[in-house]
């Protein structure tokens, strides 16, 4: 659990850090500012997904042909995907991180992609020869009032 925990946090880290590089780079402090100044109350979700054995590419098609598309038409920004440099972990592992105006848009953009059918035909096209994901883990984040991303 300790190891699992580590592991999280490790991929988290990281991927704050490449937002933060990626963020410094692009826009200077000033435009930082004013750009977090409008954003004070969006929130973040970090998901982590376990994949059945063999399913990961099956998920990762799935993202990339139908999610993607569908958390844009339900209000849900996407931050990026990662998935771990170690190989075998990648074969089971897949992180991402959604932005929403506040948690009750969360919450109403969720409700509105589950009930979504073109959401259901394609998660049950895409389970025809058994569900892909095993384990889903959410966090819901507030940046830091010194985080270069809100």
């Amino acid at each position: 659990m300790i190891a699992s925990f580590k592991n999280r946090t490790i991929v988290f880290l990281a991927i704050l850090t490449t937002l933060t590089l990626s963020s410094v780079s692009s826009i200077s402090a000033q435009e930082a500012k004013t750009v977090n100044a409008s954003k004070t109350e969006r929130i973040f979700e970090m998901r982590t997904y376990y994949a059945e054995p063999g399913k990961m590419d099956a998920l990762h098609a799935r993202f990339r042909d139908h999610t993607c598309k569908l958390f844009e038409k339900h209000g849900i920004t996407i931050i990026g995907f990662w998935k771990p440099t170690d190989k075998t972990k990648a074969e089971d592992m897949m992180v991402y991180i959604l932005a929403y105006p506040s948690k009750e848009a969360a919450d109403a953009s969720w409700k509105g992609f589950r009930a979504d059918p073109v959401w259901n035909s394609a998660r049950d096209a895409s389970e025809k020869n058994g569900k892909l994901v095993k384990k889903v883990e959410s966090v819901f984040l507030n940046p830091t009032d010194y985080s270069p991303i809100k």
